[in-house]
């Protein structure tokens, strides 16, 4: 009598080939979403981080305002129009505004008229 005949072992090399699509999905998945995300939330933090007085800001809900002041670590006071001041959470600011010079909105003003006539 003799012994059954056992299945061939795949061996090592066949397994690392059948495991081969599943590394690239990840290495693929890794560079085009994980580490850009990282990124975006790091400079997040640390544009939220450097915030100071007198930063123009835009908020999550699409406020635009000055930075007046700080209430505490995780709270800001943002002035809205003249007289007008709001406190706003830190995490809610998305982004920095480029500020503006007076200069330029009289110019912008100035040729949108000559414009009109």
């Amino acid at each position: 009598m003799q012994p059954p005949v056992l299945a061939a072992d795949p061996g090592a090399g066949g397994i690392f080939v059948q495991f081969l699509p599943f590394i690239l999905i990840f290495a693929i998945f890794y560079f085009l979403l994980i580490l850009p995300q990282q990124r975006q939330r790091r400079k997040m933090q640390e544009m939220l981080a450097n915030l100071k007085t007198g930063d123009r800001v835009v908020t999550s809900g699409g406020i635009l305002g000055k930075i007046v002041g700080f209430r505490s670590t995780s709270v800001l006071q943002l002035e809205v129009a003249h007289q007008v001041k709001i406190d706003v959470a830190r995490s809610a600011i998305t982004s920095l505004q480029a500020p503006e010079s007076e200069g330029e909105d009289t110019e912008a003003k100035g040729a949108a008229a000559k414009g009109k006539k």
